[in-house]
């Protein structure tokens, strides 16, 4: 790996971080659209694994509620598993330009369900009746394209879940499938030394990052920042579709 492409790798770490300190997005779904524009997709995924596990388990420990969350929704985190089989069959199988227009029609599809939806309530027997074709989506739509938040992250928010649950419940979500792709990537080779040296190398401008954000969300109107960010993933979503 070429050293100017290693520091363009950090410096998308760093800034996926700091929106993610800002708004709270997730790490993968900002970073890795960012990582395509320079690197294959079957590349960029990888990638964001240790950076992105890490983040997660942070934010695990801080928010407690692990039982409650993994006893609720453990039939999404089973379920996920054979999507993300699934999904990942036919990335390995697919052209990366079909890959990224993938990525760009999920991304462009949240980011407009984020701007303009109030998510429904959901029942809790709906919810029950849910829980694994959502958790099969998640899994499937993650293998292809890597990002974690559809179908799972409107899922979550519709049970109006409390705080500590829900980000409890939705980062389980993203570490089991960043565990479960990480296994796959390495067993087909996809994941080699380099990558291990460039994401172990990410870790402190991904914790930089999410430090310098999450002050700046204290200080200023978050609201603002969250419409901001999403407008920027809305564009990035579609340049990776008319990118081909």
């Amino acid at each position: 790996m070429e050293l100017t492409t290693a520091g363009l790798i950090l410096l998308s770490y760093w800034f996926a971080a700091f929106l993610k300190g800002i708004t709270g997005l997730g790490f993968s779904t900002i970073c890795i659209p960012i990582l395509s524009f320079i690197l294959e997709m079957k590349t960029a995924i990888p990638l964001v694994f240790l950076p992105s596990l890490t983040s997660n388990c942070l934010v695990m420990v801080q928010a407690g509620r692990f039982k409650a969350a993994a006893y609720r929704f453990w039939l999404v985190y089973v379920a996920v598993i054979p999507g993300l089989l699934a999904g990942f069959a036919i990335l390995r199988s697919i052209d990366s330009s079909v890959s990224r227009a993938a990525l760009g029609l999920v991304l462009f599809a949240y980011s407009v369900w984020a701007l303009i939806v109030r998510p429904p309530s959901l029942s809790r027997k709906m919810e029950q009746w849910l829980r694994f074709p959502v958790g099969i989506c998640t899994g499937f739509v993650n293998g292809i394209t890597g990002s974690q938040v559809m179908p799972v992250l409107p899922f979550m928010l519709s049970l109006k879940l409390e705080k500590n649950i829900f980000v409890q419940a939705i980062n389980l979500s993203f570490t089991i499938s960043t565990v479960v792709l990480f296994i796959l990537f390495f067993r087909f080779g996809f994941f080699n030394d380099a990558m291990v040296v460039v994401s172990l190398a990410g870790i402190f401008p991904v914790a930089l990052g999410i430090y310098l954000g999450g002050r700046i969300r204290r200080r200023l109107v978050e609201e603002r920042f969250r419409q901001m960010v999403l407008i920027f993933l809305m564009i990035i979503s579609i340049l990776l579709v008319v990118n081909l």
